[in-house]
């Protein structure tokens, strides 16, 4: 029998959106087709100023939740397309998995506050998408999560553990989006549980930088970054910031890790070469998740990476040298390509809402206890 799950993801790097039609029906998924369409220059800035508090935003957010649905929607049809080349009709496929655009991630909660005030908020209009495609979706994957308790994130960690772990040994997995993330996969069958947290900033600071002084929107291979050198008291200062010490679970986003925060960490040093502030970027995060492996991974014999900053050839070069004693590889050397993995997990995450089976581990967002995640608009 088929069983085909589309995925959609846009994370915080605010490049574009992925997605990818996942064929469930084998002992080991298969991508059968996949498709992204970047953001226009415009679009992704109005998503990035919608991250923090700006005039009407109410209103704008409506508008690019709107906006992004008809994005996803022609990456559906691009995939509904392939899929018909290939001899499965639309009809066979059973949900589309739709992320969203995160803009707020506030999940913690203070004793003052009543219960539930935490919160995390993915723009979309997944009604419009149901509409534009004809196809049932599933979105607001992260709040059930919240709502018991939990960080809301990371959500891949269950997902990871199906795809990429092993039954010999423990294996990390290293998601660098716009933030990063840590999976800590134990041999199956061990009674140790699957750990995930977020490390902290993955590309979001070093994109943003390289944009603002390049005029590109990323470094592309590390280059710019290799040909810089480390300012030591700049990382120690950005290495100041607490969250770094907090214990797991914890999770972030550009709330914290925004421009703001950068510009006023970056006020002291405003005569360093902006190739050398990139360099320390590029280390901070380096160095925020090899201390994540560290602290709760050191056992893994390797290191799978994916996600935009799998490209990013200088910052694996530093991971390897921080981690001499495990592989660090990408994820496409174990079938999957590294800007297919966080698309294939939301449709794994929707096929698991359809079935109303869990989508979360609790003891990776401190959640009270496993839940069904997600949202279902019928077509």
């Amino acid at each position: 029998m088929h069983d085909y799950t589309i995925g959609l993801m846009s994370g915080t790097s605010l490049d574009g959106a992925d997605g990818v039609l996942v064929d469930f029906s084998g002992q080991t998924l298969r991508v059968v087709a996949s498709a992204s369409e970047p953001f226009g220059d415009s679009f992704r800035a109005e998503l990035l100023a919608l991250n923090s508090p700006s005039h009407n935003e109410l209103h704008r957010a409506a508008l690019a939740g709107s906006q992004l649905a008809a994005v996803y929607a022609r990456v559906v049809a691009d995939l509904v397309r392939q899929a018909g080349a290939l001899g499965i009709p639309a009809g066979q496929i059973q949900a589309i998995g739709a992320h969203g655009q995160t803009v707020r991630h506030q999940p913690q909660r203070t004793s003052a506050e009543p219960a539930g005030a935490g919160y995390t908020l993915q723009l979309n209009n997944p009604a419009l998408l149901a509409e534009l495609t004809g196809i049932d979706v599933v979105a607001d994957f992260r709040s059930r999560d919240v709502a018991a308790g939990g960080q809301g994130a990371p959500l891949v960690p269950a997902f990871h553990q199906g795809v990429f772990g092993r039954a010999d040994a423990t294996v990390a997995v290293l998601n660098l989006g716009g933030i990063s993330n840590l999976s800590v996969l134990p041999p199956a069958g061990s009674p140790l549980p699957v750990l995930g947290f977020d490390c902290g900033p993955g590309n979001a600071l070093m994109d943003a930088w390289c944009l603002q002084h390049t005029g590109q929107p990323f470094d592309a291979g590390g280059a710019w970054a290799a040909g810089g050198r480390l300012v030591p008291a700049l990382l120690a200062s950005l290495q100041g910031e607490p969250y770094f010490s907090q214990p797991i679970p914890k999770s972030t986003g550009r709330d914290l890790f925004s421009l703001a925060w950068l510009a006023e960490k970056l006020r002291p040093f405003s005569g360093e070469r902006p190739e050398d502030i990139q360099n320390t970027l590029t280390e901070l995060t380096v160095c925020a998740c090899n201390a994540g492996i560290c602290s709760y991974g050191k056992e893994s014999i390797e290191l799978i990476v994916c996600g935009g900053g799998a490209f990013n050839l200088y910052l694996l070069q530093r991971l390897q040298a921080g981690l001499p004693w495990l592989r660090v590889s990408t994820s496409d050397r174990h079938g999957l390509p590294p800007l297919q993995v966080e698309a294939a997990a939301f449709a794994w995450l929707a096929r698991q809402m359809i079935r109303r089976q869990p989508g979360n581990l609790p003891g990776v967002t401190g959640a009270a206890g496993l839940r069904v995640l997600g949202a279902l608009y019928p077509a």
